[in-house]
């Protein structure tokens, strides 16, 4: 009975602590994204340099090849708004029109540059094919 008010405590005390090791810092962990309404309307609230990630889809049509990187266009799923985007570097091999698109960077005027990009993709694999229709090995 006596070990029974010193451990019923101490494991509450422990389970406590354990909780705030493990959840206390987690929002700093978290990395948002903004969509382009959200970033459109922060823009004048933004110090330059401040840089944030803008996530939405990359728009059908807008994708443009440059000498240092892609030229391209997010918008939202209601297709309301939207962003120029001008990446620098080597896209994402999977980076293509219309997919869903995280980049980050900062404002410069209206545009957003990027130097980061991380592609949405699905799960599914598909066998590339050889001309004679026969699976690659």
């Amino acid at each position: 009975m006596r070990t029974r008010v010193f451990v019923v405590p101490g494991i509450g005390l422990a389970a406590v602590l354990a909780g705030a090791l493990t959840f206390g810092n987690l929002n700093d962990n978290l990395v948002y994204y903004l969509t382009p309404g959200e970033a459109s309307t922060g823009r004048a609230a933004a110090s330059d340099g401040e840089r944030f990630r803008l996530g939405g889809l990359v728009k059908a049509g807008s994708v443009v090849p440059t000498a240092d990187g892609v030229q391209f266009t997010v918008v939202e799923d209601s297709d309301k708004s939207a962003v120029q985007v001008e990446h620098t570097g080597a896209p994402n091999q999977l980076f293509q029109e219309g997919i869903g698109v995280i980049v980050e960077g900062e404002w410069r005027q209206t545009t957003f540059v990027s130097d980061t990009m991380i592609v949405k993709h699905d799960e599914e694999y598909r066998v590339p094919e050889t001309e004679a229709g026969v699976e690659a090995p």
